[in-house]
């Protein structure tokens, strides 16, 4: 079969941005407006395809919606509900359908969700209100989950932009870093830390963090998840270190300082912006499975991890104990997933073509 001849002719300033959008469905509403793009940033096109990816945008929706939820917990606690997610009430009744209902029956049996403002969602073992525990638990895991994001991006990006820039006995003195934090399987490294801070605490110089503090759950998995963005920022480090732009900011004069912060690390924020959506996800999800084994949030501090792990002995009596907070969880964490690959298809649009074709 013969080959197609190269198109060799003449091709005007955006018909070649024009011809992709029009390749990617949803990306463009015609090769006119990519035109009325070709002299915009990248970011600032990116931007645009990823408003032009619906489900990105509906995953965006929705975790925002359950940040704001969780964040106006207070208000519910105050405010609607009138309890604080760790007062208990086994003994208190509760009226429903104008009779007096025991909060938790003579047999430990918790009283179910219903539509009035004191246990929309029931109550728990100890007659606590699952709604309010549920949005305080919410709170926690979030808060764990996107400081961590924080600690881990920023330890993996300077020890793999100097691992990578650098190289020689410094590339081999942070690769065996990440080696050993991955030698050991990352649950059971987080389960080991987990325990034994819990009971201990954590004594940095002159701070010291008490074993129930939500940093030592969150300094945990923000120090054991390092190599996941590490390892990427090393070797994308490499490749940029052989690149002309580099060599001609060395022969300019230009220190290893400077080159890593003006020139290398710019071109890293894609890959920084993308991963750490899935970060974020990864360490909510991290949390609760340290949660939900005793080694994360600690009682009475509730999470969703832990709110999970407080349901199982109840799971045929009261399913919602679990199935709530595993859904909030779930649902989290799909959202962050689900936004993040659109994240990354908007700031690689050409993967979107290989894909498609």
């Amino acid at each position: 079969m013969a080959k197609k001849p190269k198109d060799l002719r003449y091709h005007p300033p955006g018909a070649q941005a024009a011809s992709l959008e029009a390749e990617v469905p949803g990306l463009a509403a015609s090769p006119a407006e990519a035109l009325a793009f070709s002299g915009a940033s990248p970011w600032r096109l990116a931007v645009r395809r990823l408003r032009r990816n619906r489900l990105a945008v509906v995953s965006l929706t929705v975790f925002t919606l359950i940040v704001l939820v969780c964040l106006a917990a207070p208000l519910y606690s105050s405010q609607v509900a009138h309890r604080s997610p760790n007062s208990g009430n086994v003994t208190g009744k509760v009226e429903r359908d104008g009779k007096q209902v025991d909060i938790v029956s003579p047999d430990g049996r918790p009283i179910g969700p219903a539509l009035d403002n004191q246990y929309l969602l029931g109550a728990d073992k100890n007659g606590r209100d699952v709604a309010v525990r549920l949005l305080y638990g919410g709170r926690n895991s979030l808060f764990v989950g996107i400081m961590s994001a924080i600690i881990t991006t920023i330890l993996a990006v300077m020890l793999g932009t100097l691992a990578g820039y650098f190289r020689g006995k410094t590339d081999l003195l942070v690769r065996g870093l990440f080696d050993i934090l991955w030698s050991f399987p990352v649950l059971l490294l987080g389960i080991a830390l987990g325990t034994a801070l819990a009971l201990g605490g954590l004594a940095l110089g002159p701070i010291t963090i008490e074993g129930d503090s939500l940093w030592i759950p969150t300094l945990i998995i923000g120090v054991v998840l390092i190599p996941y963005l590490g390892r990427p920022v090393r070797g994308e480090v490499m490749l940029l270190r052989e690149k002309e732009f580099v060599e001609s900011a060395v022969s300019q004069g230009m220190g290893p300082m400077r080159i890593m912060f003006r020139e290398v690390m710019p071109n890293l924020a894609t890959t920084i912006v993308v991963f750490s959506t899935l970060i974020v996800a990864e360490n909510i999800l991290f949390e609760g499975a340290l949660s939900f084994l005793g080694a994360g949030v600690q009682p009475p501090n509730p999470s969703w991890g832990n709110l999970v792990a407080d349901g199982v002995d109840r799971l045929t009596t009261a399913p919602h104990l679990t199935l709530v907070p595993g859904l909030m969880l779930a649902l989290t964490v799909l959202s962050l997933n689900v936004f993040g690959d659109g994240v990354r298809d908007a700031l690689d649009p050409r993967g979107i073509v290989r894909k498609a074709q």
